[in-house]
């Protein structure tokens, strides 16, 4: 969430980023109860104040009697107000999304993202491409039939020779990301809903994010979530922080009807190697730069076709206030399809979950957060699929994972 005294400093940007993403923010509202809030503050120190003094009187008169009652009445009914004004200052700012940086291009939807460029080179197949769920399973190697039966729609079995490029994925993951001072982590995958809720996620708990009602537990929809809250309440020191987490994902996937819904490019249950930084502010627009070249890196070991994209204003998830999509080109639908996701979150989840580090002057600040897809397993393997996919139904395994796989192909 945004930092109270960040809104006050900044009324017009919080103002002018809200107009920008959609959101709603009345910025009257937001004064009206911090002036409320700040007022009652003020005079229930102000009446503590009296109350001790006249506490530190052993011998009082009947009068310095009731009124010291008088004066905890009072005190009691102005607390009851302060919380008031505390729950309603605290829904508006849980409402407000993170301030944009100056990077992100206007635009209603992902209609007004922007392509920055497009590497690679499309293969040029002299038949027509297959779908990687028409592919996947006629090698059986991806098996979604029998996990409706199982589980329902938006599951799958994965089988065979794609669960050994599964695991040479992650292996070249680590490989690239450890060269960058990334920790290997395997964190939990739930995760107290307080915490969601602080990293900007508590709007998504009823459409998006699995709750384990019972134990009061949220399956994560992505490793950054457990990452960012792993240190919640800590002074960092020796930053950046940096982190790649591996571990399985659920989503519910709540009004996506209609995007992404074939084979395994969109599922319930999927696993992700993901990049977390904890970085000073200064430095966090290039820590996010280098997130994507990892990412872009990763892409061009697996000589895989992709565009980077800026997103817009209005196709920014709340936390965000820069993301950059590296979307990978599928030759079956003659379109491409997002692979990787990185975003900047500055300080929106560290003041949410009061993580800092110490400026040059000592003073404690909160730190910046970035957060980024090293691989989206299901997505990449789908892209894999269709790009080296032979005429006769077979798939050619890329060169960087031969030696982990042990094959060169995948046929019948």
């Amino acid at each position: 969430m945004l930092n109270i005294e960040f809104i006050r400093n900044n009324l017009e940007l919080v103002e002018k980023s809200c107009q920008m993403r959609g959101a709603d923010f009345d910025s009257r509202e937001f004064l009206e109860i911090d002036k409320k809030k700040r007022a009652t503050n003020t005079l229930i120190d102000e009446l503590r104040h009296q109350k001790n003094k006249l506490s530190q009187n052993k011998n009082l008169t009947p009068e310095e009697i009731l009124q010291a009652k008088d004066l905890k009445e009072k005190i009691r009914a102005l607390e009851t107000k302060l919380k008031e004004f505390e729950e309603s200052m605290d829904k508006l700012i849980g409402d407000l999304p993170n301030v944009l940086l100056s990077q992100v291009p206007p635009g209603k939807d992902d209609s007004s993202n922007k392509i920055i460029r497009r590497c690679g080179q499309r293969p040029n197949f002299d038949f027509n491409p297959r779908g990687h769920l028409d592919l996947g399973t006629e090698l059986d190697v991806i098996d979604i039939n029998r996990s409706a039966k199982v589980a329902g729609s938006r599951f799958g079995y994965i089988k065979s020779e794609m669960v050994l490029m599964q695991f040479a994925l992650l292996n070249l993951v680590f490989k690239v990301a450890t060269k960058f001072d990334f920790k290997p982590i395997l964190p939990p995958v739930m995760i107290y809903p307080e915490w969601m809720g602080k990293m900007g996620y508590f709007d998504l708990k009823e459409n998006n994010i699995y709750f384990i009602e019972k134990d009061n537990l949220n399956l994560v929809g992505t490793s950054e979530q457990s990452l960012a809250a792993m240190h919640q309440g800590e002074i960092l020191e020796n930053l950046p922080l940096r982190y790649i987490g591996y571990s399985t994902c659920f989503r519910r996937e709540a009004g996506t009807y209609g995007r992404d819904l074939k084979g395994i490019l969109r599922m319930h249950q999927f696993d992700k190697a993901e990049l977390f930084s904890f970085c000073r502010p200064e430095e966090s627009l290039k820590e996010h730069e280098l997130f994507l070249k990892i990412e872009e890196e990763i892409m061009r070991l697996l000589e895989l076709p992709y565009q980077v994209v800026l997103l817009s204003a209005g196709d920014l998830s709340k936390p965000s206030a820069m993301t950059i999509d590296i979307e990978t080109w599928l030759p079956a639908e003659d379109r491409y399809c997002e692979t990787h996701s990185s975003s900047n979150c500055t300080h929106y989840q560290s003041y949410g979950l009061d993580i800092r580090y110490r400026n040059q002057n000592g003073k404690t600040d909160y730190v910046h957060t970035i957060n980024g897809t090293a691989l989206a397993m299901g997505r990449i393997l789908a892209s894999i699929l269709e790009n080296y996919q032979n005429k006769d139904g077979s798939i050619t395994v890329p060169k960087c994972l031969r030696r982990h796989v042990g094959f060169k192909r995948i046929s019948r």
